[in-house]
């Protein structure tokens, strides 16, 4: 294991030594702890590619091309009918867990029988809000917590998500500063979901497959036309 880390340590130096001999023998003098500590806090962003659209429609196109599909509606009292319309068009159980922010809604009068509780292996429809989406890439951004547990996004055979439409970002620099600036340093979530589609796989000959590690289908209802 000596010889191993010698050996290690032998091919660093020669890297670093031909990196060195291609500067000219310049070396670039070591950064404060508190530059380091200045750059992370003003979290700045790199260079962006051209984003002259409108986000809402970009978030159309790009969800689309992921095998997302989407509804968009007025208000969020009308929610509870998207969703009716959706598993009915589709042949899809009208049995859902849902995010306790949504359990509120009229969702007898849609005749959905909703559980306000985490989802387990047997539920098929999960339907969860988003802290917000990202029209570059058309993902969803989800935070875990005691209130929106993950498991209600991956476990079931269906995951419907409902979205504001003014919680469409241009990019993931936008939803990370979201976040920061939501959330601050402090109360930032154990986990962030980043979900772009159904899930997929094309492992086995390039061949496409879907709902290979969660969800076969993922909905999306748009709230503010």
């Amino acid at each position: 294991m000596l010889l191993t880390r010698r050996r290690s340590m032998s091919a660093r130096e020669n890297i670093l030594g031909r990196i060195r001999a291609a500067q000219g023998g310049q070396s670039v003098p070591p950064a404060t702890p508190a530059a380091v500590g200045a750059h992370i806090a003003a979290h700045p962003s790199g260079p962006r590619p051209f984003s002259e659209w409108n986000p809402l429609e970009r978030f159309r196109e790009r969800a689309l091309l992921l095998s997302t599909t989407l509804d968009e509606i007025a208000d969020a009292a009308a929610v509870p009918q998207a969703v009716a319309r959706y598993l009915d068009a589709n042949h899809l159980s009208n049995n859902a867990v849902c995010w306790p922010e949504l359990a509120g809604l009229d969702w007898p009068a849609a005749g959905i029988q909703i559980a306000n509780r985490e989802a387990v292996d047997t539920d098929l429809v999960g339907i969860t809000a988003a802290f917000c989406a990202i029209a570059e890439t058309g993902t969803l951004m989800l935070l875990s917590g005691a209130d929106t547990p993950g498991a209600t996004s991956l476990l079931p055979e269906t995951h419907i998500a409902v979205l504001p439409v003014s919680r469409i970002v241009r990019g993931m620099e936008d939803a990370w500063a979201l976040l920061r600036a939501e959330r601050g340093a402090t109360a930032m979530p154990r986990a962030v979901n980043f979900i772009s589609g159904p899930s997929r796989t094309a492992d086995i000959e390039q061949t496409l497959v879907l709902g290979a590690h969660g969800p076969y289908r993922v909905h999306i209802v748009l709230i503010g036309r």
